[in-house]
């Protein structure tokens, strides 16, 4: 990768801006080869696919035939999308990287500070997202439409069709669960308030109950009880940590942060 300097304030000129760029998406889609070639060859030689299916089998009591394909190219490509969808998780912190790389000498120092641990805590929330969702809303979600009306029909599941199914499931929850890394991120580019957050906490529950209803059909009191939760629980959690955020951001801008080049800023 080409080195481009910048002046002692971060900057470039825009063709060089444009040139970094094109090496940061270059490497980032390099890190995605690379990550579904591994996934790929995970998912044949450590059973994921038997992962994803299990829930199917626990739903239907340990008596449900095998999913079936359509088409003689179905699961060579069915086991290519996964790998591909597992790689591009794997590298993901590689992807953000590039990102942050690219962005962060626009960033003020305080600003930082409050992103890079929020690129932390996202990593930790959103497996906490996809634990859930497997653990919990999958198995309710999967025994709810499998036995719908099953006095007139019987389940016999396309293999395509249902893994899309539960890997659009797992990742929703998954970005669900980033909700307060993004108001993290917000509250320390001074885009929103705990004020702010408060007041539009009727709207956010209103939309969390949508959400949860939409992503976890089933008992409408239960199922949607469940999923509600933890989301409203973040969106509590986030405010916590915008009040935070927002308090030190309002300290700086009292007593001031000393030049980047003194010697209280080394």
């Amino acid at each position: 990768m080409a080195i481009l300097t910048r002046n002692s304030r971060g900057e470039m000129p825009f063709l060089d801006h444009l040139e970094e760029l094109r090496w940061r998406i270059l490497w980032s889609l390099l890190a995605i080869v690379i990550g579904s070639v591994v996934g790929y060859f995970l998912v044949l030689g450590f059973g994921v696919l038997e992962i994803l299916i299990n829930p199917y089998y626990e739903a239907m009591g340990g008596e449900a035939d095998k999913l079936v394909f359509l088409s003689p190219t179905e699961p060579f490509f069915l086991l290519l999308r996964v790998g591909i969808l597992l790689g591009v998780i794997l590298v993901s912190p590689i992807i953000v990287y590039q990102i942050w790389a690219f962005l962060s000498p626009a960033l003020e120092r305080h600003e930082k500070r409050a992103i890079v641990p929020a690129l932390y805590l996202g990593v930790v929330l959103f497996a906490g997202g996809v634990a859930m969702s497997y653990y919990l809303a999958l198995p309710v979600t999967l025994r709810f439409l499998l036995f719908f009306g099953d006095e007139y029909f019987d389940p016999m599941l396309q293999a395509g069709r249902y893994f899309s199914f539960v890997t659009r499931l797992l990742v929703a929850f998954g970005v669900l669960f980033e909700m307060p890394v993004v108001i993290m991120i917000l509250s320390a580019l001074g885009l929103v308030s705990p004020e702010f957050l408060r007041k539009k906490r009727r709207h956010a529950i209103v939309i969390i109950t949508i959400l949860a209803s939409v992503m976890s059909p089933g008992d409408l009191v239960t199922v949607t009880a469940i999923m509600m939760i933890p989301m409203v629980f973040l969106y509590e959690f986030s405010i916590l940590l915008s009040v935070i955020i927002t308090r030190r951001r309002r300290d700086r801008t009292i007593g001031g942060d000393p030049p980047d080049d003194s010697v209280e800023a080394e």
